[in-house]
């Protein structure tokens, strides 16, 4: 039937559904009438394929050969002007994870599947499968905590100290890339490992959060902390079964992005929990505040009856009272709702959220601590749409569903707790049927999205007219060029520790040096010229930008520069207020 098909009319057909499909999206039309113009359309290319689409069939084979230049899904490049904002942002840590006493690791990128696996409950799905690699089944790291316990389980548990990672880590998950959410991303994790005294490693990392969010700038942040111990308490004060109880745990923890209905909605109709018991644990988990929450708490008889509860509620005691001593108090929220839905926490679990955390348009404010009932409906915005599926040019459904980026947040952008069993799992099955396994080594740490936070920094960085690159002087000549003093001059600059450049060119004219000098928003231009260097002189000449429609501009000067000894150069530079205030990445 399909050789019945006229080639030239088929070609027409596309081309007219082409222009329909663009007009309704530019026009907005509803999403049927835009998936049915797809369908129709994908239907008569399928038709054009079979029959060559009329065209010559070399040049056919030629267009299919040709490379689609784009990053994988999930991923993106960094230009230099953005690597420079992240590069400030991960100096800043590092710079804090050494302060508190950190040494540094580095585990590799991808694991032995059997390491990762059983580790991450639900999320145990985005994991990345390598398949059989040379005899091993491997998977791509989905975090650094996991690989950590694996190096701390095969040095034999015996490690006591500070241990800190940053690299990347991958995640089979919907990306929504505006908000930092991707596939492949770049984690900082701050780990104590050892049995210290109750709760003092777990102020030491709120400590160490706080310090670097700060730093950093990040604007105003609330750090949510809750109990494993006591949310499990809760669950089983309500009668939540025990086999259920990670599994609503991972419920309860949407609640900051999800309404009450559609949580108790996954709980019940997908979870098989008994509506009673959800509306129980609602009655619970609706609860925010500060130390006075702990109170409130204690006068629970049924739940101070509870061991795990109990337990988790003088520890948290504990806390705030060393959380005082670090005068971080008011940067944190006792978040009942707060579950964190990795299987591997056992104690204290917490996330770092700001404004921008949070759906736009959901209620619930991220830095909100006082106390909202969850069963209110009316001020949150729906659970985030996803797009339709993109069906292949074969009617192939292979893509997975597009998250819409409008009413998506940033998520947390830091997050952690601890987890004292899974060094010892590791060891445990390290050593096999009936033989005694090491002692394990308690853990709790804290991984901070680094993405998310550029994601946040990235516009207020442009906005305030910060640098995008290193250099602070450029070496220029007038007239002949003078390549071999340029050059000894900028080695001389660099050797004392101030970053230089030139144009690489042996007869440049001036205003190309500036211009090149300009491009790279160099604050000094230092002009050689043959009589001047003959005197041992040199002209120095400061360049200034400033914020133009909120783009950076060149303040023009008819400033010549100022003539000075080269031998009172370099300590002429380190003596200016830029050269002191060079790490804060200010340009303007």
């Amino acid at each position: 039937m399909a050789s019945s098909v006229n080639p030239q009319t088929l070609a027409e057909d596309i081309a007219q559904l082409t222009t329909q499909l663009a007009s309704l999206k530019a026009q907005g039309a509803d999403a049927p009438a835009i998936e049915e113009t797809k369908k129709r359309l994908g239907e008569l290319k399928k038709a054009q394929a079979a029959l060559g689409g009329g065209k010559d069939k070399d040049k056919d084979a030629k267009k299919k050969e040709r490379l689609l230049l784009k990053t994988a899904k999930g991923t993106r490049d960094y230009g230099p002007g953005e690597m420079f904002c992240r590069e400030h942002i991960e100096r800043i840590v590092k710079d804090v994870f050494t302060s508190y006493g950190g040494s540094a690791l580095d585990t590799p990128v991808f694991e032995r599947k059997d390491v990762l696996t059983g580790k991450y409950g639900e999320d145990s799905k985005l994991i990345y499968d390598l398949m059989d690699q040379g005899g091993e089944q491997l998977a791509l790291r989905y975090d650094h905590t996991v690989p950590l316990a694996r190096y701390l389980a095969m040095g034999g548990a015996a490690v006591q100290g500070k241990i800190w990672q940053v690299g990347k880590v991958y995640r089979r998950d919907n990306p929504v890339m505006s908000k930092g959410r991707m596939r492949e991303f770049l984690q900082a994790d701050f780990d104590i490992a050892g049995a210290w005294d109750p709760m003092i490693p777990d102020a030491e990392i709120v400590g160490l959060l706080c310090t670097i969010l700060r730093r950093l700038d990040v604007g105003e942040f609330t750090i949510k902390i809750n109990h494993r111990k006591i949310l499990d308490g809760i669950f089983e004060v309500c009668g939540v079964p025990a086999e259920k109880i990670r599994t609503i745990s991972s419920a309860v923890d949407k609640l900051d992005k999800s309404p009450w209905a559609d949580v108790k909605k996954e709980m019940t109709e997908e979870k098989g929990l008994d509506p009673a018991v959800a509306d129980k644990i609602g009655e619970y988990v609706k609860h925010k505040g500060g130390p006075s929450l702990l109170d409130q708490l204690k006068a629970d008889e049924k739940l101070m009856a509870n061991a795990s509860a109990k337990s988790g509620i003088e520890e948290m005691t504990i806390l705030f009272t060393l959380l005082a001593a670090y005068d971080i108090v008011d940067k944190i929220s006792f978040d009942m709702s707060l579950a964190r839905g990795l299987d591997y926490y056992t104690g204290l679990i917490y996330e770092a959220v700001v404004a921008a955390s949070a759906p736009p348009g959901f209620g619930t404010n991220a830095l909100a601590s006082s106390s909202a009932p969850v069963t209110d409906e009316s001020s949150v915005t729906p659970a985030p749409k996803k797009k339709a599926k993109k069906p292949k040019a074969d009617g192939v459904d292979g893509e997975e569903e597009e998250t819409d980026e409008s009413t998506v947040g940033v998520g947390s952008i830091a997050a952690g707790g601890r987890y004292d069993n899974l060094v010892g799992a590791f060891a445990a099955a390290a050593a096999g049927d009936g033989k005694k396994a090491p002692a394990g080594l308690p853990c709790i740490g804290v991984s901070i999205g680094m993405d998310r936070i550029f994601a946040i920094l990235w516009p207020r960085w442009q906005e305030r007219g910060m640098r995008s690159k290193e250099t602070m002087v450029y070496v220029m000549a007038a007239g002949d060029g003078l390549l071999e003093e340029r050059v000894r001059l900028v080695q001389e600059l660099r050797d004392a520790g101030i970053k230089t450049d030139f144009l690489a060119k042996r007869k440049p004219k001036l205003p190309a040096q500036f211009a090149a000098g300009e491009k790279d928003e160099a604050p000094f231009a230092i002009i050689l010229g043959g009589e001047e260097l003959a005197q041992g002189l040199v002209t120095i000449k400061e360049q200034r930008w400033e914020l133009v429609d909120g783009k950076k501009a060149k303040i023009q000067s008819a400033d010549q520069g100022t003539k000075m000894r080269r031998d009172e150069l370099i300590a002429w530079i380190k003596g200016t207020e830029t050269f002191k205030g060079w790490a804060s990445g200010r340009l303007i």
